[in-house]
């Protein structure tokens, strides 16, 4: 996360079933609903930062029922509105965030959020993950093209960091979303590291 971006106290959320973004990662999005269209409108004139949050029951049931309790804030990289008012954008994860509690001050679900911090690793631990990772990775990745190892690769040089490796594999390899949710609801770094390993080593035997 860059230094310079400040997580709001609020903030906008955009509820959706079976949707996890992690920070680091990025998902794109159509917004078509009136009062999702308002929530990007106040985004776009103030930081551009919105929530994804995982919709796991009825909204009619009250928010705080029907949402995962932890989501991710995202800062919008870009947008395009058509001439019918939609727009299509892309949002980058930024941290992880826990929904506090739901309010009744915009047309669209908004939220007291606090940010969720990652728990520490050694030097040797931090080595020893990024070793493990990146050959679980590269066992899970042998029968595909030379093109898409060498993207992935790529992807976690730029991560540099275990906790951000961590989350960009998530993002890429991890499909059920039962699983996103947990990994992003695990503030332990050692055992979100753990899960990815022992799933890729699994992918690929």
């Amino acid at each position: 996360m860059s230094s310079s971006l400040t997580i709001p106290e609020k903030c906008g959320v955009i509820l959706l079933p079976d949707t996890v973004l992690f920070p680091h990662g990025a998902i794109p999005l159509h917004i078509f609903e009136p009062r999702y269209r308002k929530m990007l409108e106040e985004a776009l004139e103030g930081d551009c930062l919105f929530c994804v949050g995982n919709l796991m029951g009825d909204e009619e049931d009250g928010l705080a029922e029907a949402a995962a309790k932890v989501g991710t804030i995202g800062l919008i990289r870009a947008s395009r509105e058509s001439e019918e008012g939609t727009s299509n954008l892309l949002l980058h994860g930024v941290f992880r965030v826990h929904f506090d509690e739901w309010l009744e001050e915009k047309p669209y679900p908004y939220a007291a959020i606090r940010p969720l911090l990652n728990t520490t690793l050694t030097a040797a631990e931090e080595a020893d993950y990024i070793s493990r990772l990146r050959a679980a990775v590269h066992r899970a990745l042998k029968n595909f093209p030379a093109e898409v190892t060498e993207r992935v690769n790529s992807t976690l040089d730029q991560a540099g960091h275990s906790t951000i490796m961590a989350d960009a594999v998530a993002q890429q390899f991890i499909h059920d979303p039962a699983d996103r949710q947990k990994l992003l609801e695990t503030g332990e770094v050692r055992r979100r590291l753990d899960f990815l390993i022992k799933f890729l080593e699994n992918a690929g035997a």
